[in-house]
C-alpha cells in the first residue's frame, strides 16, 4: 500500500486533475474551465446530449467482405469491354497514374480482362446486377447499390483499418465501438456490439488475416469493444460454472472480486478497472442469456429455407445471419459478420463464384427476414469490402480464366433499411470502371450516412483523447449523402 501512497502523492498535471474531479475542487476549476473542465463528457451528459438527428435506425449490420469483391463481375456493368479483350492497358495506365501493388509491378503487359458472367437488370430501378448473385437479385428494390465508393488505401491491412475504424493507423476506435459509445446498450444481458466469424467453404480462396483492432475499442474505454462469438463449441468460453459451484456461489465471489477492484480504482483512478467490473457483471449476465441466444430449436423450418441449408450449419454465413437477426431481436445494438476469402488475385471464376455462393442467399434470407418481422425499416444493413478490382488482369488471361489486383479508385457497395432508399444505384464509373465520373462516396462520408441514421452527428460524436476531439470521421472532410436517404 506504501507504492500506493507514494504514486498518489506525486503531484503530476494528471493526477491534478484526478484529485480534484471530485468535491470543492471539481465546483472551482469548472468555474474556470467551463465545459473544458473535464476531459470527457460522463456518461449522463453524452445521453443527455443524444441523439443529434431524429433516427431512422435502432441497429445495424455490417456484413464485411474481406478481401474486396470484384466490382466489375457484381454489380458495374461494362459491356463494351468484351471487344477489348487482351487489349494491352500498358501505356494508358501509366497516362493514368496507376499506383502497381508489388503483386502486378513486375508485369511486361496488362492485358484488360472482361468479366466472363452474365449480367441483367432487376427491380423498378433496374439495376445491373451478375448472375453470380441470384438471390440479391431478387431483392433489389430492398437494395441501395452504391458504384461510386473510393478509397486511398491499396493494401487490405490498412484498407480495413479505414473502412471498420476510420482511420488507416492502428489505434483508432471501430465504427461498432462508436456507435456502442454514443448510442448505449438496449439490453443488458447481451452486449451492445458483437463480432461473428463466417466460414468460407472453398478450400482455394485467399484469406486474408484480421486482427480485433478492427472491432476494437481503441482510445475508448474497453467496454465499447465488440465481443467476438465462437462459431465452433460454446459462444463464449467458461459459460458454464466450475463443478461445485452454484449460482449463488458464484455471485458471492464476484461480489468479492468487484469490492476489490473498486478499492483499486479509488486508490489509483484507472478507468480500465471499472471497465473490468463491468466485463466480469457482463460475463456473468452472459452465462443465462448466451446460451437461450445460441439455441436455435426454437426458429420454425420456414426460417431455414429463407436462410438456405447452410443456416443449420453453425459458423456459416447464413447461420451466422440468422444470429445476426436473434441478437438484435434481443436489443444488440450492432452485428459485424466477416466473411472471409474474396482476394481472387487468380482463378477469379472459380473462387468468385463459391464466395458467392456462400453469402447470396443467406443476404436474401436476412433482409426478408428483418421485412417479415417489421425490422428492416429501423435496421441499417451494409455490405461491403475494402477497395475493388482492377480491369486489368493479374497473371495468366484466357477466355474462361482471370484474376484481378487491387483497385481504390471505384468499388460497389450495398445498403439496406434503416431510412435508405432502396431501389436505386448510385453513382457512376468510366467505361472501364477505373475513375468515379458521378457521385463520388468516400468512406467518410460512408461513416457519416451511417451515423446519421442512427441519430449521431459524425461533426458532433467525438472522444478527448490525447488533447484532440477525436472523431470517426477525423478532420477531413466527410459529408451525410442525402441522396441515399428515403
Amino acid at each position: 500500500m506504501n507504492n500506493i501512497h507514494d504514486y498518489n502523492s506525486a503531484i503530476t498535471r494528471r493526477q491534478f486533475f484526478r484529485k480534484n474531479g471530485t468535491g470543492l475542487g471539481v465546483a472551482a476549476l469548472s468555474s474556470l474551465l467551463g465545459g473544458r473542465a473535464l476531459s470527457s463528457p460522463s456518461p449522463s451528459a453524452l445521453e443527455a446530449a443524444l441523439p443529434h438527428i431524429a433516427p431512422k435506425a435502432k441497429r445495424a449490420i455490417y456484413i464485411s467482405l474481406i478481401g474486396a469483391p470484384s466490382q466489375l463481375d457484381l454489380f458495374d456493368y461494362k459491356p463494351e469491354l468484351q471487344k477489348r479483350f487482351k487489349e494491352d492497358l500498358k501505356d494508358w495506365l501509366a497516362k493514368e497514374g496507376q499506383r502497381l501493388t508489388g503483386m502486378t509491378s513486375g508485369q511486361a503487359a496488362f492485358p484488360l480482362a472482361p468479366t466472363i458472367f452474365k449480367f441483367a437488370q432487376h427491380g423498378q430501378g433496374g439495376a445491373w446486377i451478375s448472375e453470380l448473385l441470384p438471390w440479391t437479385a431478387k431483392m433489389a428494390d430492398d437494395l441501395c447499390i452504391i458504384k461510386s465508393m473510393h478509397t486511398e488505401a491499396i493494401n487490405h491491412e490498412p484498407a480495413n483499418q479505414l473502412v471498420y475504424t476510420g482511420a488507416m493507423q492502428s489505434g483508432k476506435a471501430s465504427l461498432g465501438s462508436w456507435l456502442s459509445y454514443g448510442l448505449g446498450s438496449m439490453n443488458e444481458d447481451l452486449p451492445t456490439f458483437v463480432v461473428l466469424h463466417a466460414t468460407h467453404t472453398s478450400p482455394y480462396a485467399n484469406v486474408q488475416a484480421i486482427s480485433s483492432r478492427l472491432w476494437g475499442a481503441g482510445y475508448l474505454p474497453g467496454k465499447y469493444a465488440g465481443v467476438a462469438l465462437r462459431s465452433k463449441g460454446d459462444p463464449v468460453l467458461y459459460l458454464q460454472d466450475a463443478p461445485g459451484i452454484s449460482r449463488d456461489l458464484r455471485r458471492k465471489m464476484l461480489d468479492g472480486l468487484n469490492a476489490m477492484n473498486q478499492r483499486s480504482y479509488e486508490a489509483v483512478g484507472d478507468p480500465e478497472i471499472q471497465t473490468r467490473i463491468q466485463q466480469y457483471e457482463m460475463a456473468f449476465r452472459m452465462q443465462s442469456s448466451v446460451p437461450e441466444l445460441a439455441d436455435m430449436s426454437s426458429e420454425p423450418e420456414h426460417v431455414y429455407e429463407l436462410y438456405g441449408k447452410d443456416s443449420r450449419t453453425r459458423g456459416t454465413f447464413a447461420s451466422s445471419a440468422l444470429m445476426a437477426r436473434r441478437l438484435l431481436e434481443r436489443g444488440t445494438r450492432f452485428v459485424q459478420i466477416f466473411h472471409r476469402g474474396w482476394d481472387q488475385h487468380g482463378d477469379l471464376p472459380r473462387d468468385l463464384r463459391s464466395q458467392c455462393l456462400d453469402v447470396d442467399q443467406g443476404c436474401y434470407g436476412l433482409i426478408q427476414d428483418l421485412k417479415q418481422r417489421g425490422m428492416l425499416e429501423d435496421t441499417l444493413v451494409i455490405w461491403g469490402g475494402e477497395f475493388g478490382r482492377t480491369i486489368y488482369c493479374q497473371g495468366g488471361l484466357s477466355e474462361t480464366n482471370y484474376g484481378r489486383d487491387h483497385h481504390p479508385r471505384c468499388f460497389s457497395l450495398w445498403m439496406a433499411g434503416g431510412g435508405i432508399k432502396g431501389g436505386q444505384v448510385y453513382g457512376e464509373t468510366d467505361e472501364m470502371s477505373y475513375n468515379i465520373v458521378q457521385n463520388p462516396v468516400h468512406i467518410r462520408d460512408l461513416h457519416a450516412t451511417i451515423l446519421h441514421q442512427l441519430g449521431l452527428s459524425h461533426e458532433k460524436l467525438s472522444f478527448k483523447f490525447q488533447g484532440l476531439d477525436q472523431r470517426l470521421t477525423g478532420v477531413e472532410p466527410a459529408k451525410v449523402v442525402k441522396d441515399l436517404l428515403g
